[in-house]
């Protein structure tokens, strides 16, 4: 009677905190396994189509803010591969050093105001996840040098759409160290540590904190929420990653973190009565963070494809490639001889 009476307040405390949530769906869990094998696997989920490209980024890149004359400037220490939303801003990708960044949504994000003709510095948000795979390659690095905010992360409206970007940013090493990265009431907040294998969406990340700690209780044999609100995909998202098995055999690795996020993914086309915002899971990520391989899953092609870093010239002054996926384009396995030099895209700003 206890556990049950245990079991039903966990419900009601998990209920008031997930219908407070917005569902704008994402899911980016980070498996932590035997002999350095740390892989970040990630869903993005949106309510509209969001055409990806594969890119990749060779070091020495120069690099702008793009938010008017006061934009942050940098010129990359690390070249990347990054899966782009309508070629306009980064929201995932690994760099040479196995440093992953994912951008998922948040609605309660709150940024710092932005004066173009200020003294501040400014970054637009779609090069945020860019930055970071430009200049860190570690965590701890990275955690460091943002945490002083010596700049401003500058957010606009989706082009031809009426959603305001309000992301959150996770990080994570070939260590398995990890960070999330929020803005809250204008102020940046940083959650620091390689238990922060999980994150979704809303709410903040310090009240996913308090859902896991609740469901933790609750033997996930028995019982785990099923519905596709950013809590439950929390719940079950954080209870699998550490179920499955542990091993450094990396096919089973990839296998197993692959089969976390399909299981957290939502259902493509899926519609709620009275959520017209749940989304459907347009693709997915697995990134083999100590093999440096990067996998990507595209839901309406049947195939996975893969990008081995280790076979890519990262040189200063190599050209940019990109990988066409925003046609429906169907590779299959190693896609590295499928890129065609491109000229980068532009980060979207003001």
């Amino acid at each position: 009677m206890r556990k049950m009476m245990n079991l039903w307040a966990a419900l009601m405390i998990f209920s008031s905190l997930a219908l407070a949530a917005d569902a704008y769906a994402c899911t980016r869990v980070v498996y932590i396994g035997p002999e350095q094998t740390v892989l970040t696997g990630r869903t993005m989920d949106f309510s509209i189509d969001i055409p990806p490209n594969l890119w990749l980024f060779p070091r020495g890149m120069e690099r702008s803010g793009q938010v008017g004359p006061n934009s942050l400037k940098w010129v990359s220490r690390y070249g990347s591969i990054a899966t782009s939303s309508w070629d306009i801003s980064t929201p995932d990708g690994m760099n040479e050093k196995g440093l992953v960044a994912n951008m998922l949504w948040l609605v309660q994000s709150e940024y710092p105001p932005f004066d173009k003709k200020g003294r501040k510095t400014g970054l637009t948000i779609a090069a945020w996840a860019q930055y970071v795979l430009d200049n860190f390659a570690t965590v701890k690095e990275a955690v460091a040098s943002l945490g002083k905010e010596a700049f401003v992360v500058v957010t606009d409206f989706i082009p031809g759409t009426d959603k305001f970007t309000t992301v959150h940013l996770s990080i994570s090493d070939a260590s398995g160290d990890s960070a999330i990265l929020e803005y809250v009431e204008g102020r940046l907040v940083i959650h620091h540590d390689s238990s922060h294998q999980v994150m979704t969406n809303d709410p903040l990340f310090k009240d996913q904190l308090a859902i896991k700690g609740y469901w933790e209780n609750i033997p996930g044999t028995i019982f785990l929420p099923g519905s596709n609100r950013a809590a439950d995909r929390f719940v079950r998202a954080s209870y699998y990653i550490n179920a499955i098995p542990q091993t450094s055999n990396p096919h089973l690795a990839v296998a197993s973190v692959f089969s976390v996020i399909r299981n957290v993914s939502v259902p493509y086309g899926i519609s709620t009565e009275g959520q017209p915002h749940i989304s459907s899971t347009r693709w997915r990520v697995v990134a083999d963070q100590k093999r440096l391989i990067y996998f990507f899953e595209n839901v309406l092609t049947p195939n996975i494809l893969w990008v081995d870093m280790n076979q890519v010239d990262f040189t200063a002054g190599k050209p940019v490639r990109k990988l066409p996926l925003d046609a429906g384009q169907v590779y299959a396995g190693n896609a590295l001889g499928h890129f065609i030099v491109s000229e980068p895209f532009e980060f979207q700003g003001l």
